[in-house]
């Protein structure tokens, strides 16, 4: 049993289809789904090292997405939110996500009308930023404030460009500073912040996952990486680039909070 406090991450074994998931902003490339599958269990190590409990999931195989878990929830400090994938294809993936978070939080769950992807939500202290994208839509949005409300979170909507969802244009990477891509995302919505840009030849580079005081970052940035560190932030890097062929980015593949 875990016991209280301890950090916990859920993440999901990668599903022998994932050549065939959903692309909206990268090109279709061949995926060696027994390298991602490596990766994958070298990204749950890196967790374990950096304090996590992980939780592994076993894989979905007829459902080629199913390793991105974060999409499927919001797990907050009292509830978790259930979602409802804005790909229809994804949301036969949230049952069993359900089930295992139900052993941590009372469960809350969006419904029809509203579309939104845990990976457009980016949760700084009591504000919940939620990416406008092509998986979120407004009433999405709106439930979503709905639902926290009672628990003293704001939500912010983001509007975002050219990219996925707002955690592919921007993460917070310390208590004051945000990782940022200001061509798909305004910076003023992140004013009271320090922020960090990408560096331009590092276009997909804003997605950190940050762990406790530590941060989990792609290794196949190393220009970004080092602004990262000449601000002061330890990174450790880990290869997910099979992973990020499917679209997939460091925030993507687990669901961390705190028992």
């Amino acid at each position: 049993m875990t016991s209280a406090g301890a950090r916990i991450a859920i993440v999901r074994e990668v599903s022998a289809k994932l050549g065939d998931c959903e692309l909206s902003y990268v090109p279709r490339t061949r995926i060696d789904v027994e390298r991602a599958a490596a990766q994958h269990r070298d990204y749950a190590q890196a967790l374990e090292s950096m304090g996590c409990a992980v939780v592994s999931l076993a894989a979905q195989d007829a459902l080629p997405d199913a390793v991105f878990v974060e999409d499927m929830a919001i797990v907050l400090d009292e509830i978790a939110v259930m979602t409802r994938s804005g790909a229809k294809s994804r949301r036969a993936e949230s049952p069993s996500v359900a089930e295992a978070l139900a052993q941590y939080r009372p469960i809350v769950s969006m419904s029809t009308p509203a579309t939104l992807d845990g990976g457009d939500v980016l949760r700084i202290g009591r504000t919940l930023y939620v990416g406008q994208s092509e998986r979120s839509n407004a009433a999405g949005i709106a439930q979503l404030g709905e639902l926290v409300a009672d628990y003293g979170y704001r939500v912010q909507a983001v509007p975002i460009s050219g990219c996925l969802h707002l955690k592919s244009a921007v993460t917070q990477v310390a208590g004051d500073t945000v990782l940022l891509q200001p061509e798909w995302v305004d910076a003023e919505a992140f004013a009271d912040f320090k922020i960090v840009e990408v560096d331009p030849g590092e276009e997909h580079a804003a997605n950190a996952l940050r762990v406790g005081e530590r941060l989990l970052y792609p290794a196949n940035f190393p220009r970004t990486r080092e602004r990262l560190r000449a601000a002061g932030i330890a990174v450790t890097a880990v290869d997910v680039s099979e992973l990020q062929k499917a679209e997939g980015a460091a925030t993507c593949c687990s669901l961390i909070f705190t028992a």
